[in-house]
């Protein structure tokens, strides 16, 4: 019974106690730093919250203008073209007003030749070029056969003639050339002429 009374000797007890004192001041130390992290971290996740937020409005306002001038740039994208052509509207116009007034006609081809001239340029500018066709191999890249002429003043397949012209812009086929080819002429007629003899 002795034992369960035992006696703590008053310097362990006193250790004790100043530990028990001690321990709510570290942990009021401990919370306090831990509030001024927390209050630290949160005070960066707003920045972080305000800045995502400022960026989604620059990505949407950013969007709306490429969508605008996308749109600018579709609409008024042959502008430079089309400025360009008003000269050779003139020209016709001009043209077509001398044709009206009278005269013998060779002015009013004159007139019409140099049109076309200044209507072809424009083109080359924007990097349209003719095909050439008529007496080349006939190539089905660049022109459309709708016919077949038996010659024998052009090897087979070769253009005999061109129908409507064909026209590349830059490197991309805008419509073929519609041509007519050469081909050899058949030997049927030479022998029924040989078996009538």
């Amino acid at each position: 019974m002795g034992e369960t009374n035992k006696k703590v000797p008053d310097g362990v007890e006193m250790e004790e106690r100043e530990k028990s004192a001690s321990e709510p001041a570290e942990v009021s130390t401990e919370l306090e730093t831990l509030r001024r992290e927390l209050a630290a971290k949160e005070l960066e996740a707003k920045q972080y919250y305000e800045r995502f937020l400022r960026q989604a409005a620059e990505l949407d306002n950013f969007k709306k203008r490429a969508a605008k001038e996308r749109e600018e740039s579709l609409r008024y994208g042959n502008e430079s073209l089309i400025r360009d052509l008003l000269p050779v509207l003139d020209n016709l116009e001009r043209a077509v007003a001398y044709a009206e007034g009278g005269g013998n006609g060779r002015p009013l081809l004159d007139g019409v030749q140099m049109t076309l001239r200044s209507f072809l340029d424009v083109l080359g500018k924007h990097g349209v070029r003719q095909i050439t066709a008529k007496g080349e191999l006939f190539d089905p890249r660049k022109h459309e056969a709708i016919a077949q002429v038996e010659t024998e003043e052009l090897p087979p397949n070769r253009v005999v003639e061109e129908h409507h012209k064909g026209y590349f812009l830059l490197d991309r086929l805008l419509r073929p050339a519609l041509v007519s080819t050469a081909k050899a002429p058949t030997k049927n007629s030479d022998n029924e002429d040989e078996g009538e003899g």
